[in-house]
Order: C-alpha cells, then structure tokens, then sequence
C-alpha cells in the first residue's frame, strides 16, 4: 500500500486538533452521569485545557522514539508509566500500585481491578492509529499492549483495539459505516463493546432518535460497575456522534457530548477520527483558532521528562519522523510517499473478515503476562488473583512459544530449573519441546509453535506480603537464559 506523506500529514496534524477541540469542550461536563445541552464551548478563548487522553499518548511517543517499535510492549510501557505518568486515578492508580508490588503488565491491569472496563485506555489510542496508518492489524495490537497495563484483558482493552482499529483505517476508509465494521471485526463478538456499538447501529438503521438511542446503551449497560465512565457505554456514545452527525464536525461533537458520562474522552474521540477523515479542512475555523496550537498537560512528571512536544504542531513532525521507522519496523506493508495513493484490491475488504484463527501472538490471557527471551517467550497464566495463603497450592499454566519456529521448522529442547524463596516449593516438568508442528483446530489447520507445562506452587507455613518464585529457561542450542518471575500477595 503506499500512501500520500502530505495528505497523511495533514491528518495527522487533524487528528491532534479534533482531539484538542473534543478534550477542551467536553472537559467542563466529564462525569455528568446525564444528558446535556451543549452547543458549544464554555471556556475562554485562547485557553486548551489539559487532558490525560494526550499526555499519555507524548509519554508513548518518547517510548517509541527510544526504544523503536519492536522494543514497545506491555512491559516497557509499564516501565514508562511508572516514571512518567503522575496519576492515581482509579484504573490508572490501580495499575501502578500492582506494578510498584512486582506484579507485570498485563496482570497488572487484571488483578484486583474493578475498573479494568473503564475508559482509561481506549481515550489514548491515537497514536497507534497515527503510527500504523492503514494497517488496523498493526495498530490493534500495540494498543492491546498499551491498554493491558492498566485494563488487563476488560473490556477497557477491548475498547482500545476497536478505537485503534477505527483510526487506523480511517487513513484510508472515508465511509463510517464501514469503519465500524472494521473495527469490530477486530474485537469478540461477546464483548461488551462490540454489542453496544452493534446496538448503536441498530438504532440508527431504524431511523431511531440519537438520544432514544443513548438511552437504550445506557439502559444496557447499567449492570457494568457504576454504570457510569464505562468503556462499552462512551465508545457507543462516540459512535452515536460519529453516524448521527453525518461529517459535521460541530453537529457530531455535540451530539455525542449531550449524551453526557466521559464528555471530554468520547468529543476527543469523534474530533480525533474527523480530523483522520478530512483533515484541517474539515475543522471549523472558529473553533480551531478558539482552542490555539498548544498542548498542556496534567498528568506528566514534567520534572523528570524533557523535551515532549508543546503544541500540535510539532507532535505532528513527530510522530512524522517516526512513522517510516515504526511501519518498517512492524513490517507493516505502507510507504509513504509524494505520489497518489495506491491501495490493494481486496486489502479493505480483508479488514472487514473476522479471522478464523486467532494467532498466539494476538490471543489475550485474561490474569496473565509474557516475559521474553530473544528466541521464545513464556506466557504465564494464573486461575484468577496472585494470591497465595500459609500452604496453599496454587496451579499455573506456562505456555513456551517459539518465535525462532514460527518462521521456520525449529525445534528447542528447554531445561527448567526452579527457584523460590524460602519455604515455597515448585512442581511441574523439567524439560519441554518446542517445535513447529500442524494440529486441527475448528476445522482449520495452523501451526502451533508453543507448548504448555503445568506447574503447582505450593506455599510454605508462612507467607511474607510479596513472594515471588523464579523458573529458570536455558537451551543448549542457545545463549540466552530466559528467568521467569512469579509473583505472589500473601493473604
């Protein structure tokens, strides 16, 4: 696929503006658990207010500025989060305060969360849209890694891939309708988002009144939590604003923040995705110059990051510079260029299939974490919290994925090896083969480079606050020496 670099650009540039425009305007109503009649901005001019739906979206673009594409995942940017970002709002707090005991991303958005299905996650999903243009695929999985940090596998996560889907697309697909499509064929079906964003469609496919059908999502969803700052409920909203609006860009940022709840997360949404569509032209003027250039902050640790960007502007040039390297890097299939766009028969058409198969590397372990080592990666998978008590047996599930063999037929003979602190003791087998091999699944074949082991962790007679157990990984056809931690909270 090859894409227009200026047209992209201007897009680009859109997207930041609409996302500016929707924080600033709904900011003043978030958490108004009813409707609303906004018709426009209730803040002076000349005056952005701050938003964490950007600030942390600055602290990921410097994650993929250091460490490139292939060095960006749940892991390192739970590193980031913990050294950058400030807050201890809700999901966010509980995020970091399971990071700070030892527990890894994406468990530390899982355990003891009972706001892994809220907003936090999917309002951040623009720069992954903006450094995958056109390859939803892409875009989907690094904020499936984002969002795992403080959502685990809750519909918050869920929310983030159909958000990064929608926008990645939209670099290409102008028709709404079909980047919703798009974007739910990325997400199951089951979900709590995907149901209220088909509800939505629905609704205005029978000509129902856009706040008729706010009700009815609001109707549905009012078992989950507090019925209130919700993911599966705001991304309905924001698809309200989106179908409702017909591509007026006032017209569907305040419908959507008239439906209330997370004003300023779900106006950010639909300006962000109507800037991709049109670009600055799309824009209204006033409400451009009303807002300015400039991006400000609250929840970054300014004293300890230096150098983000100040205004749209320049996080445009940005993430510009960095795009060529992250499409590279992902093996993404785009170039950008100076000449028209050229897009593959059949490629948007593909985007709307939901797989058959869902790749290893994309499946999502709910109370679960990966830990890498170069040639493989262990997947750990706990029955529900980290939690142990004084001689209790806790059973976990390890599976060894081989990245060497999923490219070509390689074996890898590993040998495991049990640490644990005192009084712990640990179970399981002390030598397993990773290969390439075919198996049938739902009437499908594929390859399944990874292998399971079974272990059992048993406590001893006393348990400190945190225990942690170590697995040792080693090859004799390998260098690498993978150690797998294992963190448990005494109860």
């Amino acid at each position: 696929m090859k894409l227009n670099f200026n047209r992209y650009k201007d897009s680009v540039n859109a997207c930041w503006i609409g996302k500016n425009i929707g924080g600033t305007m709904g900011g003043p109503y978030e958490g108004h658990k009813g409707t609303l009649d906004v018709r426009g901005f209730s803040t002076p001019e000349n005056v952005v207010l701050p938003n964490d739906d950007l600030d942390l979206q600055l602290v990921w673009l410097r994650a993929v500025e250091n460490l490139g594409a292939r060095g960006v995942n749940a892991t390192t940017l739970g590193e980031y989060w913990l050294a950058f970002v400030t807050p201890y709002w809700c999901e966010y707090g509980r995020g970091k305060t399971n990071m700070h005991m030892g527990l890894l991303p994406p468990l530390s958005g899982d355990a003891f969360n009972s706001w892994k299905n809220s907003n936090g996650s999917w309002i951040r999903s623009e720069i992954w849209a903006c450094l995958a243009p056109g390859v939803p695929d892409v875009a989907v999985r690094y904020a499936r890694e984002d969002a795992g940090v403080d959502h685990g596998a809750g519909e918050g996560t869920l929310a983030a891939m159909f958000t990064a889907a929608l926008e990645s697309a939209a670099f290409v697909v102008k028709d709404v309708k079909q980047l919703i499509r798009i974007a739910l064929a990325k997400i199951p079906e089951e979900s709590r988002v995907a149901k209220s964003v088909r509800l939505v469609m629905e609704c205005h496919e029978k000509g129902m009144d856009h706040m008729e059908t706010r009700n009815r999502v609001f109707e549905m969803n009012a078992d989950l939590g507090k019925g209130w700052f919700e993911a599966p409920s705001n991304v309905a909203y924001a698809i309200i604003g989106l179908l409702w609006g017909n591509g007026d860009f006032k017209k569907s940022m305040t419908i959507t923040i008239n439906c209330g709840d997370d004003t300023d997360c779900t106006a950010g949404l639909v300006g962000a995705v109507l800037g991709i569509l049109g670009g600055t032209e799309s824009i209204p003027q006033d409400w451009k110059k009303h807002i300015g250039d400039a991006i400000e902050t609250v929840a970054i640790a300014r004293g300890t990051l230096y150098g983000i960007p100040e205004s749209c502007t320049e996080l445009t040039e940005r993430v510009c510079k960095a795009v060529p390297h992250f499409l590279y890097d992902t093996q993404a299939g785009v170039e950008l260029t100076m000449e028209a766009d050229e897009i593959p028969a059949g490629i948007v058409e593909s985007w709307e299939a939901r797989p058959d198969f869902i790749d290893w590397e994309d499946r999502i372990y709910p109370n679960s974490y990966r830990i890498d080592f170069n040639y493989a990666t262990a997947v750990v998978m706990l029955p529900g919290d980290p939690t142990i008590a004084p001689g209790e047996t806790l059973r976990v599930k390890i599976r060894f994925l081989n990245h060497v063999a999923k490219y070509g037929n390689i074996q890898d003979f590993l040998k495991l090896r049990f640490l644990a602190d005192k009084g712990f003791s640990i179970k399981g087998p002390k030598t397993l083969l990773i290969s390439r091999r075919s198996v049938f699944d739902t009437d499908f074949f594929h390859d399944q480079p990874y292998v399971d082991g079974e272990f059992e962790i048993t406590a001893g007679e006393e348990v400190e606050p945190i225990n942690r157990v170590v697995i040792e990984v080693t090859s004799d056809k390998r260098i690498t020496t993978g150690y797998i931690p294992i963190t448990l909270l005494g109860k």
